[in-house]
């Protein structure tokens, strides 16, 4: 028997003797937070870039001057920005990472070296940040949101660590996003769906004009394997400003060799090379997220780091991003999956038929209430599970 966990990321803040960091924890979680308020049309007119511009300015532009790598999409956004960072690390850099959400600790968020920020110096950084903070919200008669200042804090503790190169997963979207600040080195576009319809469109059309406003003039792009509407935004964009395209499934391909639960193999192919790789992400979803991850880190070698093939293979043997189909437990099996839209419960599906042909699935489910649970719901029932037990996390 198979116990399949569905798990959006859940916060949790109670870190123990850290007196300080629970402070400024409760700080921060005072904050406009649009991660958790509920889906209503007004949100939209809150996102927009000239609030962090300005905040950022005050602050003397942390988040320019450092190589970047500015990752949009749906689903494996973060994946594809662990990847990258991970085999940023093997090739001897000093990675900044910065995603979200967060599986239990903020400080999963910002990450230098494939390490989250300790707690201590998450706790400075808010105090450091805050009183500037207070003086432009007063002085400018508006509020920075949680979002824009844990994107503030990301860019500050980069610039203090001194990192070499930041890998930079986009919140929501692209175009309005508060992380669209930088000047990337390259662009990755993962797999779009319909998702957070209310703030970016109820096409995948509209969903893709807005993950592309991330890309910037002259500047590279690779994208995965798109429905055709959503490319033709991609490719229109890409044209428009003079970037380069790289199209997984046209310019790279890729090919699946073996998998297990605990680990899958799959050559990559792109113009310039085919690696053998070996990955701890389980699922074809995760070839394709690589595949991007080649294709961005082929571009940071064009423009003149050196990364070994050694350092790529090691890179992703190394991975560690947790909840995307994560065995848990053994005996029983227990898997969980951070799934929460149609089209990532959809690959959830074919990994569990993949992996657990012949296993009874037991379905443990929790959605936030601005999902899509009747889509989700349409695919999941495609485990035809002998049961299902519907739950909430508990958020502080």
């Amino acid at each position: 028997m198979v116990f399949i966990f569905n798990i959006k990321r859940a916060r949790n803040t109670r870190p123990e003797n850290a007196m300080e960091y629970r402070d400024a924890i409760n700080c921060i979680m005072g904050m406009t937070d649009y991660e958790r308020a509920p889906s209503i049309g007004s949100r939209r007119s809150r996102y927009n870039l000239d609030r962090i511009r300005s905040f950022m300015s005050t602050l003397n532009n942390q988040h320019l001057g450092t190589p970047t790598v500015h990752i949009a999409g749906t689903k494996g956004k973060g994946s594809t920005s662990a990847m990258v960072s991970s085999i940023l690390k093997e090739a001897g850099y000093l990675p900044g990472l910065f995603t979200s959400p967060h599986l239990h600790s903020f400080r999963e968020r910002i990450q230098v070296n494939n390490k989250p920020i300790p707690e201590n110096d998450f706790a400075l950084l808010v105090e450091e940040l805050w009183d500037s903070m207070e003086r432009f919200n007063q002085s400018k008669k508006d509020r920075v949101t949680l979002f824009e200042f844990l994107t503030a804090m990301g860019f500050s503790y980069f610039k203090k660590m001194k990192t070499q190169i930041n890998v930079i997963e986009v919140g929501l979207g692209g175009r309005l996003d508060a992380t669209n600040l930088v000047h990337p080195t390259v662009c990755g576009i993962t797999t779009l769906g319909l998702d957070h319809t209310e703030i970016l469109g109820n096409t995948l059309g509209e969903i893709a004009w807005e993950k592309s406003g991330i890309i910037k003039y002259k500047i590279p792009v690779i994208t995965a394997s798109q429905e055709p509407d959503a490319l033709e935004v991609i490719k229109d964009v890409s044209k428009k400003r003079s970037s380069s395209l790289s199209i997984v499934g046209t310019d790279i391909s890729w090919h699946a060799k073996s998998s297990s639960i605990f680990e899958q193999e799959f050559d990559v192919k792109t113009a310039n090379n085919t690696y053998s790789l070996r990955s701890p992400l389980a699922g074809e979803h995760q070839i394709e997220n690589a595949s991007v991850a080649i294709g961005i880190v082929e571009s940071l070698i064009e423009e003149g780091i050196q990364i070994s093939l050694k350092a790529i293979q090691n890179g992703f043997i190394h991975v560690e991003w947790p909840c995307r189909f994560e065995l848990i437990s053994q005996n029983p099996t227990i898997v969980v999956d951070g799934a929460h839209n149609p089209h990532s419960a959809a690959a959830l599906v074919r990994s569990v038929k993949n992996l657990f042909p012949s296993k009874r699935i037991v379905l443990v489910i929790g959605v936030s209430g601005n999902k899509d649970l009747n889509g989700l719901v349409k695919e999941l029932d495609q485990l035809c599970p002998t049961f299902t037990v519907a739950t909430s996390s508990r958020h502080t």
